[in-house]
This record gives C-alpha cells, structure tokens and sequence, in this order.
C-alpha cells in the first residue's frame, strides 16, 4: 500500500473484475523441407512473394515445399514460418571486399550465383567544400540459374541474361553504429539473399571499404550430404544454428500451431508426431505416398502412426505448374493448412476444416467413391474428392487417433486453443498468495473466456452448466497440495462434433378424409 504523509487528495488504481484471457492465434502455420535458397533460421511469410524473396521458387522435381507455400497461402492461410532444412556439412559462401565480409544468407552451392557491386553512395554531402558520398551502395544480384556469359548487371548495356533477384542499398555508412544507415543493422534486417559484415581481424575499428568501385561473385558454398529425416530434428547446441523441429522449440516460435512437412515418410511422421505431442500446443498434418492405385492398402495406423496430434490426407491434387502451366501432381498438405486457417478465421476452430473447397486444385491422382472412403474414414485417413458441380473437397475430419473420443480434428484442435490460451492467460497467477480469493479470480477469468467460447458455438448445451464446469477449492486441493504450492484447477467442457453423418428418415404419409 502507498504511504501517505501529508494531507490531499490522492487517487489510485485498483483491479476489480476477472483478469481477461485471450484466445491464442491457432492457423499460424510451419513448413519444413528443402528450399532452392535462403537461412535455416525459420522465416516468418505472409505472402508467397515474400517467400519468393527469402527463400526462391521452384526448384528441383520432387521437391514440394515451394507450391505447398503457394497453395496454403491461396486456400486462406495468412501467417507461416518457413524452415530449411539443409544436409549435414553443408557451407556458406562468401567474399571479401576490403574489410567488409559479404556471405550467403544460408548453406549451398547457390552462394556462387549471386554477385555484389560496392559504390559511392548515390548521396553526397559538402565536406572541405567538395561534394563527398556519404557512404556507399551495395547492389547484389541473384540468378536461379548460373548465366553462360558474365555480365554486370548495374551498368548501362542492355542484358542478355538478367538476373532472378535485385536488391540495393544505398547510403549505407560504416562508421555510425546510431544511423538507421549503419550497414550492420539495415542490410541483415532486409536483404533476401546476404549478410554484411566484416572480417576477423579489425579489433572493434570501423570497416574501411574497398577501391570504388568492387565487385565479385560469392564463392560456391557447400550443398552438404543428402537430407535425411534425423536432419529435420538435428540436435545442435548452439541456439542461433538451430533449424527445423529444434528451432522450432525457442520462444519466439512458439506461436506456431501447425507443422508441415511435404511427402514426409514414415520416420519423419514419427519424428514430427512425437514434436507436437511433446509441445502439446501444436498439431500436425501429413500427405498420403504418391501412387497408391489400391487405397485399400493405405492405413496409417498400421504403421504406429496412432496419434490424436496430427491428421493424414490422400490422394494427392494436380495443380498447374506454375512454370509450364502442365499439370503437376503434388501433396496435398499445403491446401490442407489454407483451409484450416480458412476455416480458422471464417468460422472458429471448432468448426471441422471439411466440405471445403481445395483452391488451385485441377485434378486429384486418383478418384475417391463412398466405398473406397467407406474403408478409409474408420482408419483415420481424410479423403479428397471431387463432386459433380461441386469441385474438389476436403471430404473427412479425423485425427489418426484409435481413441473415440480424440477422433475429430476440430476436437483436438478445440482443446489445444483453450489449453493453450488458459496457460498463457493464466500466468500472472504464479507466487500470487494461494487462498481462497486467488481461487475465485481464477475460476472468474476462466468462466468468461469458456462463457465467450460457448456462446460462439465451440461448446455443446443450452446453458453454462451443460457447456462447462470450473472447479478450484477444497475439492479439488488438499492441505498437503497447499503447502507444497501447488494450485489445482479442474475445468471440463462440452465440445461440439460435426455432423459427420447426416441421415434423413423419411416416410409415407396417408391424408386421412375429413369427415
């Protein structure tokens, strides 16, 4: 409590009322495979241009992460963090131009493409009454493909092969670590392709850049040993050369809420299951194998992949190429993720993410009927099918779970958005004084965010009583509980479930004469 010593009037503000607890973001999505270009730090996109920018474009056969970006993004989805994954031993290339150090943004042989130009800056300033460049200009091209003829891509001649990717920055300054200019701030924080830094041996000086102007291609880096499934959770001990399910471990990633591996196999499903149950907060979404003519082979669960944290989607969808504009057959978890968030944003998660519309969808690899889904659904396994006037659909909701009651997608995804936004809205709970008053605040805070969450329709009954029940007293804690600290909540709910089966009786009716 303030101490007051002399006399006045004092005012002060006071708490009343439950603490409110806000719903957690439950589309954000993360996508893990092989890219043409970029860092293996996770990459937060909001668009497919500005995946474009960080990581490049199609570009290896069988490699499906760039279109499952570009079908997430135009099926609905928003936000995704993308994480390369890149072999073990892989490099990074760079080069030298005076004391600046200019490297690949990320490992591979890709370094080798991409060319830097260091100028006078555009600017210039009086100084001794000449006009002197306040800095200087860094250009940098890229090309997705190695050009058979050196030219520069900054002067003045027409160009027979153009560059993929051009960024500039000019005014850059090397000497003033304030100026929003200084090289070590502007470039990390805005170039697609480099890091700008310096070299080793300059013990805190200033860079010194070199003879105006310099240019140069990066040396090659080192693709590394082929990607293997260890590879997308490889164990690092330094933080900052984390990637894949590793990174995804840090805080600053912990918004994410779905993961994604195109074409996974067996053992990365495993490896990725075993990631979202362990976070508890995240769930999965898995493609069926390419060319699987007998569906009635497929059944996931046979293979140990029994989990209420992820779901398995077939047959695969054809897109048009995005370069020839033939169709391409790829997975379909890309879509899958959109229509979630679709669904997410439009309706709630409660809501299946089913009889939905798979945008870019121009074919599906094989065709679905009600008997060859009437064996699938039983095993967890969500079917694509296309209907007549109708388009293709997401045409299932389930989880790969055996269990009954976690066997609905938006069940699942239902408990990890209220699990996770009570432990998030909950923590200024911790070393409060554990009594009664402490239990009523939050059982308030709990009751008004499930009181908003049935009223939205995620939960079942015509009443709170029949949607959810909140208990945290005696009953639910002992003498020993509270000594040892310990605060014990216990909250049940009543989610609702898709109609998965809609059946109409339907009968014949006589008209009886009026008499």
């Amino acid at each position: 409590m303030a101490e007051y010593l002399s006399p006045g009037v004092y005012i002060e503000e006071i708490e009343r009322g439950p603490k409110p607890i806000e719903g957690v973001s439950t589309s954000t999505a993360a996508f893990l495979g092989r890219t043409e270009r970029g860092t293996t730090q996770p990459q937060l996109v909001t668009s497919f241009n500005r995946y474009k920018q960080l990581f490049g474009n199609v570009f290896e056969t069988g490699e499906f992460l760039p279109q499952a970006v570009s079908t997430f993004f135009d099926n609905g989805g928003v936000r995704c963090y993308i994480c390369r994954i890149v072999g073990q031993n892989a490099s990074v290339g760079s080069l030298d131009l005076g004391d600046l150090r200019v490297s690949a943004n990320g490992p591979g042989a890709w370094s080798a493409r991409v060319y830097v130009k260091i100028d006078a800056s555009s600017t210039k300033t009086m100084v001794n009454g000449a006009l002197t460049p306040v800095g200087i200009k860094l250009q940098i091209a890229y090309w997705s493909v190695k050009p058979e003829k050196e030219e520069d891509p900054f002067g003045t001649d027409p160009l027979v092969y153009p560059p993929t990717q051009v960024e500039q920055f000019d005014d850059l300054v090397l000497d003033n670590a304030r100026s929003p200019n200084y090289f070590l701030k502007r470039v990390p924080n805005n170039s697609g392709l480099i890091t700008l830094g310096t070299k080793d041996d300059l013990q805190g000086k200033p860079p010194q850049p070199p003879n105006l102007p310099a240019t140069g291609l990066l040396s090659a880096g080192a693709d590394g040993d082929a990607v293997t499934s260890a590879d997308y959770n490889l164990v690092v001990a330094d933080p900052s050369k984390r990637m894949g399910l590793q990174a995804l471990l840090l805080d600053q990633y912990r918004d994410v809420a779905l993961v994604y591996a195109p074409n996974a196999d067996d053992a990365l499903i495993t490896t990725i299951t075993a990631h979202c149950e362990r976070q508890r907060f995240r769930f999965a979404v898995f493609d069926s194998p390419s060319g699987i003519s007998d569906a009635s082979n497929l059944d996931p669960r046979s293979k140990n992949h029994d989990t209420s944290y992820g779901a398995f989607y077939y047959p695969w969808i054809a897109i048009a190429d995005p370069q020839s504009g033939a169709p391409l057959r790829m997975p379909p978890g890309g879509a899958v993720l959109g229509i979630y968030a679709r669904s997410d944003n439009q309706r709630g998660v409660f809501k299946a993410p089913a009889n939905e519309i798979v945008n870019d969808a121009t074919d599906l690899e094989y065709y679905i009927d009600g008997g060859i889904q009437d064996v699938l659904n039983p095993r967890g396994v969500n079917v694509i099918r296309q209907f007549p006037g109708r388009g293709i659909r997401v045409w299932g909701a389930r989880t790969l779970s055996s269990d009954a009651l976690w066997k609905y997608v938006p069940v699942r995804r239902l408990f990890i958005f209220l699990e996770h936004s009570i432990f998030d809205g909950t923590q200024w709970v911790v070393f409060e004084p554990n009594d009664e008053r402490l239990w009523a605040r939050v059982k308030d805070s709990i009751r008004v965010f499930l009181r908003g969450q049935w009223r939205d329709g995620a939960l079942m009954g015509t009443t709170e009583a029949e949607a959810f029940s909140i208990a945290c007293d005696r009953t639910t804690m002992t003498d020993d509980d509270i000594l040892n600290g310990k605060l014990i909540c216990e909250i049940g709910v009543a989610p609702v479930r898709p109609a998965e089966f809609v059946i109409f009786r339907i009968f014949q009716m006589t008209v009886e004469a009026k008499t």
